[in-house]
């Protein structure tokens, strides 16, 4: 049985929880890129762009907490560590993939609504 959505008590509200916790730029973007495989923090920060280095280790140990991947630690001196998407993950990448897509396609648009209203609203 499906949940109601429109019931305060369990729908809506839960649903506004997990969207609270995967819905957001960080958690998107770093999905996205783990979606090509694993990678080392390094190599997620240099892909991703302006994440700093403490909103990257933030938003990696809740999404592993929240089991959307997973951390391997390699014994090795230095230790070497890589994330990689756990088949929750794997299962959420194609709405991820579809946002993006959506994003990239509608870009233009937006920005020139953006520009008409911008320009209406301070003439």
């Amino acid at each position: 049985m499906q949940p109601d959505y429109h019931d305060e008590t369990s729908g809506c509200l839960r649903v506004s929880e997990m969207l609270g916790r995967i819905a957001n730029k960080w958690t998107l973007l770093i999905v996205r890129e783990l979606g090509d495989g694993p990678k080392r923090f390094n190599a997620l920060r240099r892909d991703i762009g302006d994440i700093s280095q403490k909103m990257l280790s933030s938003t990696l140990k809740t999404l592993e907490r929240d089991g959307i991947i997973i951390r391997d630690v390699t014994p090795t001196t230095p230790p070497q560590v890589e994330y990689s998407l756990t088949p929750l993950g794997r299962d959420m990448q194609a709405p991820v993939n579809a946002l993006a897509e959506w994003a990239m396609r509608n870009a233009d648009t937006m920005d020139a609504s953006r520009n008409r209203f911008d320009m209406r609203n301070h003439a």
